[in-house]
């Protein structure tokens, strides 16, 4: 069986995610009881192998070869990445290899660029952009912001691999960038939307975001406050929702002191004040549990708002969780695509 999952250094795009996905859903006793350093270290040997694949197909073309085997080394870094406990030293090694693997797919797809973003006339913050293709186009675009633990560049490799070819431009920003201005967060990506708007390719009226982690809250407000937002995978307002509760909870000494009717109207408040459909990805790594999710989408379809539920596919092994991002990211922005293709200008 293992033979059968493993990948191979010269498979594509195509068939090297599919074996990620594959092993990630079998990590719970396919795999035997090798340590997850192991595991680590031989997904970082088929990440190594595709760049040393992706250098040779520069120096003999085709260009397009070079740039499938960096999105099939920037999968197996992810892979490993994930595997690797973060006080491990292979993790500086692992992002490295990323953050090198970003730089060289930047030469070779050279409409991939490092901006600097302003807001407020004093917050500077860095992003990265990648256009979907030819300016004559009038494409979709998303902004995706990064969970709190991590970087733009690390959010982009694990997205860059999904989303080329989709027809959709990207703005990555780092949660750390956006949530270090206190109180700054939705100017700060109003000023995103601005600047996609602005872009030539970009179609003003079919523009989505994406939060991932706490960032899935920043997502929701932003979706909230600024109308220009055509489709959001957020926590739908969950997060606060939670914070509420517990802070009632608190402060009456008990966790069952509203009913059903009220809590659901609470519950989905939030998501009656969003304009624009909404995704709400539960369970795994991301703050949304599922129950609450099951819940508000349960609200929201008795009230006729366009929430809609994904359940993160997650493995339970004696080395810890494990989500299946590949499954997640295909899930999510399929989804942005079918909702951004039906927005059209007010």
């Amino acid at each position: 069986m293992l033979g059968a999952l493993w990948p191979q250094a010269g498979g594509d795009l195509a068939s090297t995610r599919r074996s990620a996905e594959l092993f990630l859903d079998g990590l719970h006793g396919a795999y035997g009881g090798l340590s997850r350093q192991n595991w680590a270290i031989r997904w970082i040997s088929i990440g190594d192998a595709h760049r040393l694949a992706a250098d040779l197909h520069v120096e003999s073309g085709p260009v397009y070869k070079a740039t499938e085997s960096w999105l099939c080394a920037l999968t197996a870094f992810e892979v490993a990445r994930r595997l690797i406990d973060e006080d491990d030293s292979q993790s500086a090694d692992v992002s490295a290899r990323i953050n090198a693997g970003i730089q060289r797919f930047g030469r070779l797809e050279q409409r991939l660029h490092r901006i600097q973003l302003s807001c407020c006339d004093q917050v500077r913050f860095e992003a990265f952009y990648l256009p979907a293709g030819c300016p004559a186009s009038c494409a979709s675009a998303v902004i995706c912001i990064s969970r709190e633990e991590e970087t733009e560049a690390t959010l982009l490799a694990r997205l860059l691999p999904v989303v080329l070819g989709r027809g959709t431009s990207l703005l990555v920003v780092s949660h750390y960038a956006v949530s270090e201005w206190r109180g700054q967060a939705q100017a700060i990506l109003s000023s995103c939307l601005d600047y996609l708007s602005a872009r030539p390719g970009v179609d003003a009226a079919r523009i989505g975001v994406y939060g991932e982690g706490l960032s899935a809250a920043l997502a929701t407000d932003l979706a909230v406050f600024d109308g220009r937002i055509a489709a959001a995978v957020c926590d739908g307002g969950l997060w606060n929702w939670a914070r509420t509760r517990a802070s009632i909870g608190w402060m009456t000494g008990t966790t069952d002191v509203l009913d059903e009717e009220l809590v659901s109207m609470r519950r989905s408040r939030v998501a009656r004040q969003l304009k624009c459909p909404v995704l709400v990805v539960a369970g795994g790594r991301g703050i949304v549990s599922v129950p609450e999710a099951i819940k508000l989408e349960t609200d929201c379809t008795a009230a006729r708002i366009d929430v809609e539920l994904a359940m993160a596919r997650t493995t339970q092994t004696s080395m810890g969780e494990f989500e299946n991002f590949i499954a997640a990211d295909e899930c999510i922005f399929g989804w942005l695509h079918r909702k951004l293709a039906c927005s059209s200008a007010p």
